[in-house]
């Protein structure tokens, strides 16, 4: 019985099922994949990124690429444009893509030392956060629904995949607007000693003009017309519009400007120049007549129209005859 036959033909293998058949109903011109499992150095993406059918091809790959990348690297458009032979322009296009439809967070954020940074938050999955934070916000400590898997997490069919994340409802996208921070006031400004409509709208017509030196200074309405007293109270210290838009412009930071008018505020207050020091008015120039001849008695003297006596003949013919005794 345990005897082994070596003549015996070797058993038919088992059809290798549908599922499993790497041609079976596969159109002509299909893809067919070749896949092997990653065990090392391999980064998970959502079909929702890679089949996305709004974003563009370079959009989809920088967001791999930022996805793959460790904590902390560096992936803004100088070092992209300098990784990829796409210029910086179309690597900006392709990164606010990603902002539009929440796959990528950028933040401008001030260091210890003064320096303003940009911050770059890569989402995987483009509103989970938010959501998340909805969730935990509605039930209460150590409720069972705090445990409960997300709506993202359950399996969908292909076609919801291939949409990309469902829209949000109407009345979640009012609660995110109200919960936006109102727009900060500007910084106060120093306000002229004495206001005149001219001198206000010297300081305006200046500010509208700072667009000029450098496109950034591009200020609305309301932020000239909150700017126009600090500048009216630099002109009024004996300074040039010349001079005032030097002082504004100068040192610019090289960062893109987010408020160009809280810096103009703030400038306008750290910088004010000191009040001039105070001059007594100076008498007028005493005028010096010229030269002319008395028409009585001809002693020369000064005079401003011709044909006049002098003072000793106005006088004498003033003076009353004297009386004779007879």
């Amino acid at each position: 019985m345990d005897t082994q036959n070596p003549s015996v033909q070797p058993h038919a293998q088992t059809r290798t099922t549908g599922k499993n058949h790497p041609h079976r109903n596969v159109p002509a011109g299909g893809v067919i994949h070749d896949n092997s499992r990653h065990t090392t150095r391999f980064t998970v993406i959502g079909n929702h990124l890679a089949q996305h059918p709004q974003l563009s091809g370079l959009a989809i790959g920088l967001a791999v690429h930022i996805q793959s990348l460790p904590t902390g690297a560096r992936a803004d458009i100088k070092t992209l444009a300098a990784r990829f032979p796409e210029g910086p322009t179309r690597i900006a296009a392709a990164l606010r893509e990603l902002e539009t439809h929440g796959y990528l967070r950028r933040t401008r954020e001030r260091t210890a030392t003064g320096r303003i940074v940009t911050r770059t938050v890569s989402c995987n999955q483009p509103g989970r956060h938010a959501n998340a934070s909805e969730h935990r916000d509605a039930t209460e400590p150590g409720d069972a629904s705090d445990d409960a898997p997300d709506s993202d997490d359950a399996p969908q069919p292909p076609a919801a995949r291939r949409a990309g994340p469902p829209a949000k409802p109407p009345a979640r996208r009012a609660a995110e607007q109200r919960k936006k921070p109102p727009r900060r006031a500007l910084p106060a400004v120093p306000q002229p000693a004495y206001t005149s409509p001219a001198l206000l709208q010297t300081a305006i017509d200046l500010l509208a003009g700072l667009r000029r030196e450098d496109p950034r200074l591009l200020l609305s309405a309301t932020d000239a017309e909150h700017l126009a007293p600090g500048v009216a109270a630099w002109l009024e210290r004996d300074l040039t519009p010349t001079a005032v838009r030097h002082a504004l412009t100068t040192d610019l930071p090289p960062e893109p400007l987010y408020r160009p008018a809280a810096l103009l505020a703030h400038r306008l207050t750290a910088q004010l120049p000191p009040l001039p020091p105070y001059r007594a008015p100076e008498s007028p120039p005493s005028v010096k007549h010229p030269l002319r001849n008395c028409d009585g008695c001809d002693t020369a003297f000064r005079s401003p129209e011709p044909g006049t006596r002098c003072r000793n003949c106005t006088e004498r013919q003033a003076r009353p005859p004297a009386l004779t005794a007879v």
